[in-house]
């Protein structure tokens, strides 16, 4: 693991000098959508994509296909670029790809080291156990699990926040399993929704973020149309939980030393960042970077003041606090799952396919609407792409494009790329995790059966956001 390190950090360093010319320059587009070369490439990029659609049924880690498909499709991208003698611009707009994953890499890597150090300090076992202990009836649980939902995701991110209201909505619901599977779903749009309006509730606002589109305060200007998105559903969803209390469970959790000195910690790390930003015109990950050495120190003085724990996969075996030890536990399925992505969707746009998918969306589906609407057909196609496909690869395709539109159609199109995935359950990764964790309570067709709910939710939210942020949509952005 340290070696991994090591290398991830040398290798960002050798790319900042040739991708600071990738990013101002235009890059290589072969023009090659209808060869045999492009539409393999075209054709191994969905294969991939429809064995990780089927994760749940073939137990194959999403990582795994996407990684074999990058690889491949720059093999075809170089052997076309050999014969055109493009071979130096071809490395340069992969090198540009990677310097975009490794920015998002590192970010994410540090968010996910602080929940996971957050979790070992028993953080959010405590709340769970508190909320278990308080006999809230299983509808006012219903409502509690969503609203804490939308709250935490936009600084936890949507995956962690579904994961732990999910263990909430078990330990109570054990012997209610028609409340466990309304709940997840209501979980999963939820936590989606609060993810939508902050650059740290997921990897799509993220990526928007981190490519300086909009600033860190204009993502809230989409509160309101997210918490629609999340409100509408939940208020038909809530019928199906029963009114009657759960059995009363005693339970204490306590949160060990450090626990809440983590959170701050984590809350400092995000405030670094964005100023880093906002102010030092800094890339957010130099601030994320930083944020995590503050944890390091942290860390040490744990260990030297011998503030231990029990390690809980060595039998009560005590152990100290090590850093390395939470970033082992990052989720590495999902970050070398985006590498796949963000390498596979740059190599087609190589070939020149988003090219053609830009012009197609962006400039012709919307060709009769008044200027501010032309690119609101798209960016609400985008949403509901989204949620068959996943809102990763259709977000960066979306920034690699980078169409001309006003902040009003980016914050569309980040609205509707969070939101949209909760119609399907497969749509995002909050999901897919709690189709997991559930055992068998929450499933694709237990949330199809709300799908209906979602979309009133998904269109409400679109025509709130149209309505509130109307002047917005005459600033333009974009290049």
């Amino acid at each position: 693991m340290n070696n991994l390190l090591r290398l991830t950090c040398c290798f960002a360093a050798l790319l900042f000098a040739p991708l600071a010319m990738a990013a101002d320059g235009k890059l290589l587009n072969l023009e090659m959508t209808n060869s045999t070369w492009g539409l393999t490439a075209l054709g191994i990029f969905v294969f991939a994509y429809l064995i990780v659609m089927a994760e749940e049924f073939l137990h194959l880690r999403k990582s795994k296909p996407v990684i074999l498909a990058a690889g491949i499709i720059w093999i075809l991208v170089a052997l076309v670029a050999n014969t055109k003698g493009v071979s130096h611009e071809a490395e340069t707009a992969i090198r540009h790809n990677l310097l975009e994953y490794c920015e998002l890499f590192l970010f994410l890597l540090v968010a996910m080291t602080y929940v996971n150090a957050m979790e070992e300090r028993n953080v959010f076992e405590a709340l769970r156990a508190w909320l278990v202990k308080k006999q809230f009836t299983y509808r006012k649980l219903f409502w509690i699990t969503g609203i804490l939902a939308f709250l935490i995701s936009p600084v936890a991110d949507n995956l962690t926040t579904a994961l732990l209201m999910c263990a909430v909505v078990m330990a109570v619901g054990a012997d209610k399993p028609k409340f466990i599977a309304v709940s997840c779903v209501n979980i999963v749009v939820a936590a989606n929704a609060g993810g939508a309006f902050s650059p740290f509730g997921d990897i799509t606002t993220l990526m928007v973020w981190q490519k300086g589109i909009l600033p860190f305060q204009d993502f809230f200007k989409i509160f309101l149309p997210s918490l629609v998105s999340f409100v509408i559903p939940a208020f038909f969803m809530q019928f199906a939980a029963p009114k009657e209390s759960p059995a009363a469970v005693d339970e204490y959790v306590p949160v060990y030393y450090g626990g809440w000195t983590v959170v701050g910690l984590f809350l400092l790390t995000i405030v670094t960042a964005v100023s880093f930003h906002n102010f030092l015109h800094l890339p957010p990950t130099v601030g994320m970077m930083t944020g995590l050495a503050y944890l390091q120190f942290f860390g040490y003085y744990l260990k030297k003041t011998g503030h231990t724990l029990a390690h809980p996969e060595s039998l009560g075996e005590v152990v100290p606090f090590d850093i390395f030890r939470k970033i082992q536990r990052a989720e590495w399925d999902t970050l070398l799952f985006f590498y796949g992505v963000v390498v596979c969707v740059g190599g087609l746009a190589t070939f020149g396919y988003l090219a053609i998918a830009s012009d197609t969306m962006y400039n012709q589906w919307g060709a009769n609407l008044p200027q501010i609407h032309q690119q609101t057909p798209a960016n609400i196609a985008v949403g509901v792409l989204s949620a068959i496909v996943d809102n990763i690869p259709v977000m960066f395709a979306v920034l690699t494009m980078n169409p001309t539109m006003s902040e009003g159609q980016w914050l569309l199109v980040t609205l509707t790329a969070g939101v949209g995935g909760s119609m399907l359950s497969i749509g995002s990764a909050a999901g897919v995790a709690l189709m997991g964790q559930s055992k068998g309570y929450y499933t694709f067709f237990g949330h199809l059966k709300w799908a209906w709910a979602i979309a009133l939710g998904y269109i409400a939210a679109i025509a709130v956001h149209i309505w509130w942020n109307i002047d917005l949509f005459h600033i333009a952005l974009g290049s």
